[in-house]
């Protein structure tokens, strides 16, 4: 039987959204390689002292960056809205506007690198000889902050005009530059844990430069200032420079309330001890790998709907919604399913102490079932990424964090780390149910005018 044009037509978009999904989620698989080159660069010329300089160093970083995701999330949310609305103006001023508040902020933590370096420093639980090398490489890497927070806009750009292919350039040229770069200073040179600092910094201002210039002939911008100066009273609009701050501001809340999810699990963990705290780091593995697949269509979520939304077209936004989530409930379920039925061959490559190994195994059903659950609030964080819905995002991840908590405290008493984990899908599920209250909203304004 020949299928119909709608069948056909459903397909084709099916097919898209799995094309613009693919480059993102290899993009992000490739992130992991980077940690593993520097562990190695090390691991051939430095001490125990050095690798856990690097750990902790690194972690400073991902934490003062993650907190400043929003500058990729919310110019993607912007930039897709434009560019469904076809106001080429608007989507030049976003992206002047963004790349200038990245810029600026980037500027500010290089003013307050001691502040925040020496804070960081104090509160890390390290030997002084750790700290004092966590010191040489954070006050080298800081350099690079301007540019990393820069290349943030860039790539929410890049997402929300839907040239997914361009992250996927972008990450491997990165990555590929960096270990290079890495194996030069610290192999070659024996620079050390300074080494891999100088490194990173070098290839994210590179990065910066090669992401500028592809971005620069995609949007053909060739002569830019001359377009900055055009458009600088869009760019520097009042009103729409308080709506930014405002969206980025609930975005910032939002992942910091996230963080401490996260941190609050892994914290509750150590309390059954270090096996227990092991075998939970051990699963999360599985959880955040995952996360590198459903990403992918919860970016493909942002900028679809976003478009959907700047083009006030309700059926088109309301079909994107449903084939991508469609695709990210069937990956997350072949992923649950993967990792509990091959836990018992994945967890010893992780861990070689069979205490660990053991209670890992016994809790990866529910690292498997988290996986299941977790596709529909990665897919309604994209969706109100791309609509610009801050407000719900901050006020939706805050409530689940009190019902997380609230429901850890009642069942881990009786039930220890099985009751933590219970908890854990809990504020998943609660993360998905509070954004889905909301959902209907973002109808209703399609249906009545967006204002």
């Amino acid at each position: 039987m020949s299928s119909t044009p709608e069948t056909s037509r459903i397909k084709k978009n099916y097919r898209r959204i799995i094309k613009l999904a693919f480059p993102i989620i290899l993009a992000n698989a490739s992130v992991p390689l980077l940690g593993l080159a520097d562990t190695a660069a090390i691991g051939q010329t430095g001490a125990a002292v050095d690798l856990g300089a690097i750990a902790l160093a690194s972690l400073i970083f991902n934490f003062v960056y993650w907190g400043f995701g929003f500058l990729r999330m919310g110019t993607t949310g912007f930039i897709s809205q434009a560019a469904g609305a076809n106001d080429v103006d608007e989507t030049h001023a976003l992206l002047f506007r963004a790349v200038l508040l990245g810029a600026g902020i980037g500027i500010i933590l290089i003013i307050l690198q001691r502040l925040i370096g020496e804070t960081a420093v104090n509160l890390l639980q390290a030997s002084d000889d750790i700290k004092v090398l966590v010191k040489s490489y954070f006050y080298i890497r800081i350099w690079g902050a301007p540019a990393t927070l820069i290349t943030f806009t860039l790539l929410g750009t890049f997402i929300g005009m839907g040239w997914t292919k361009y992250l996927l350039f972008i990450q491997l040229l990165l990555n590929g530059l960096n270990i290079l770069l890495n194996v030069l200073f610290v192999v070659g040179y024996d620079l050390g844990v300074r080494g891999i600092a100088l490194g990173t910094v070098i290839a994210e201002w590179s990065i910066l430069f090669f992401a500028t210039y592809l971005l620069i002939k995609k949007m053909q911008l060739a002569d830019f200032a001359h377009r900055l100066q055009h458009l600088q009273s869009r760019v520097f609009n009042k009103e729409k420079l308080i709506a930014l701050f405002k969206v980025n501001g609930n975005i910032m809340i939002r992942t910091l309330a996230l963080l401490s999810g996260f941190a609050w699990f892994a914290n509750q963990g150590a309390a059954f001890g270090d096996q227990v705290l092991a075998a939970n780091h051990v699963l999360l593995q599985f959880v955040s790998l995952s996360a590198f697949f459903l990403d992918g269509y919860a970016h493909v979520a942002e900028m679809l709907t976003g478009k959907a939304y700047g083009a006030r077209d309700k059926s088109y936004f309301i079909e994107q919604v449903k084939h991508s989530t469609v695709l990210a409930g069937i990956t997350a379920i072949i992923l649950a399913t993967g990792v509990y039925i091959l836990s018992d061959v994945f967890i010893p490559l992780l861990t070689k102490d069979v205490q660990v190994q053991t209670v890992a195994a016994a809790h990866s059903l529910y690292a498997a079932i988290y996986i299941a659950f977790s596709f529909a609030a990665f897919q309604l964080d994209g969706i109100f990424i791309g609509v610009t819905k801050s407000v719900e995002m901050r006020n939706a991840t805050l409530m689940a964090l009190f019902i997380f908590i609230g429901t850890a405290v009642l069942l881990t008493a009786s039930y220890g780390n099985a009751g933590l984990w219970i908890s854990f899908i809990v504020y998943v599920v609660a993360r998905a149910i509070m954004l889905g209250i909301y959902y209907p909203k973002i109808l209703r304004e399609m249906t009545n005018g967006i204002t």
